[in-house]
């Protein structure tokens, strides 16, 4: 099935330790992306990030002389950006603009600040419930879910520690990756790491790098006559469940049950078809959680299902290939990333990590603390 609409453009700034400005790497992540595309800034008439400030399409349209026909500056975390697919689609095709650009960038790690949102205020659930228990956030509430989880279905931390893992292996085939010049990882190691919120240690955890990405998406019909293979927007889901953990019923249910059935049904394919994921891989918990919330396997059968290599290079389900947000980047919202490496994957352009014959992509972002979900299918012409 066909939305009509097309990813054209994709790339990422400089990743790491970077010692630039976040303009400064949102700057060059567009500018990257558009002329992987072949357009200029001229051709841009529809803008969508978040991160930057509270008006942060405002700003970054200022700050590259724009006027946009088009904007959003949705701040849901780390799904955002799968948001804005689903946003910037339908806004091409109701004709509010030609060429809308997604972005996001962080200089976390340089500027020595995990701060990209605003101070909890004192009559929130949050603040009242749970703020007085001194939860480190959002890792405390993930080291919850995965305590739930690991006694609701009787499994252990090593079997977990494979996400991280697999993770590693990926990372170990991609340049660009944090952890490219470092060397596989153990179970036992991530399970013996630093002890930060049990029962997750600090390799259960993702990274704390600059950095952020860029893509460009048009019409299909535009995209025929330029520079790159067209990546076709097929499906797309969200859903929105809670702020507070407090809140929340079953800890180990997320709202990817939705936003994924949403984005499959448009589709019009099932988990099964897809031939290469990107799932946000904030902590190892979240991937767990997130393969059955999406249907790739039953309730309770994540960890079971990703052992034996399954998600490692070489395996029969390649998940994060990029090394994910465990050891590729962080920039506190990977969203974007997750989509420019699937653009990456489908146009056969990854390198020594490349998925051969993929054809189908799905990228899945999760924000605060498993409170926005948000899936998008992709797939390239056979």
């Amino acid at each position: 099935m066909r939305t009509g609409v097309a990813i054209v453009g994709a790339a990422e700034s400089d990743l790491g330790v970077t010692n630039r400005s976040v303009l400064g790497l949102q700057a060059q992540a567009i500018g990257r992306a558009l002329a992987d595309a072949g357009l200029t800034l001229r051709d841009v008439d529809g803008l969508a990030t978040t991160g930057v400030s509270r008006f942060s399409a405002t700003q970054l349209a200022d700050h590259f002389g724009l006027q946009p026909r088009w904007t959003d500056s949705t701040y849901a975390g780390g799904s955002a950006f799968e948001m804005f697919v689903a946003r910037a689609t339908q806004a091409i095709q109701a004709g509010q603009a030609e060429t809308v650009v997604i972005s996001f960038a962080s200089n976390q790690r340089s500027a020595r600040s995990r701060s990209l949102g605003g101070v909890v205020e004192d009559h929130t659930p949050e603040a009242q419930f749970e703020t007085p228990y001194g939860p480190l956030f959002p890792l405390s509430y993930y080291a919850m879910a995965a305590r739930r989880y690991l006694h609701m279905c009787g499994g252990t931390r090593e079997q977990l520690a494979e996400v991280a893992v697999a993770a590693r292996e990926w990372a170990l085939l991609n340049p660009a990756a944090f952890r490219h010049g470092t060397r596989s990882l153990t179970a036992e190691e991530v399970v013996g790491s630093t002890m930060i919120s049990s029962p997750l240690t600090a390799l259960d955890c993702c990274l704390v790098t600059d950095g952020g990405g860029a893509i460009v998406l048009t019409s299909s019909e535009r995209a025929r006559d330029l520079r790159r293979k067209p990546v076709e927007v097929l499906g797309y889901g969200e859903r929105t469940t809670n702020t507070s953990m407090t809140a929340v019923a079953d800890l180990t249910v997320t709202g990817a049950v939705g936003s994924g059935a949403d984005a499959f049904a448009r589709a019009g394919v099932t988990p099964a078809d897809i031939d290469v994921a990107q799932v946000y891989d904030s902590f190892t918990i979240t991937v767990a959680l997130t393969l059955e919330a999406l249907g790739f396997c039953g309730r309770g059968e994540a960890l079971d299902w990703i052992a034996d290599g399954r998600i490692r290079p070489g395996g029969d389900f390649p998940l994060n290939t990029s090394g994910g947000g465990l050891s590729y980047c962080h920039p506190g919202q990977f969203g974007v990333m997750l989509l420019i490496e699937a653009v990456a994957q489908l146009r056969g352009e990854a390198g020594d990590r490349q998925v051969p014959g993929a054809r189908l992509a799905l990228a899945h972002g999760t924000g605060g603390i498993l409170s926005t979900h948000a899936t998008v299918v992709l797939g390239v012409d056979t």
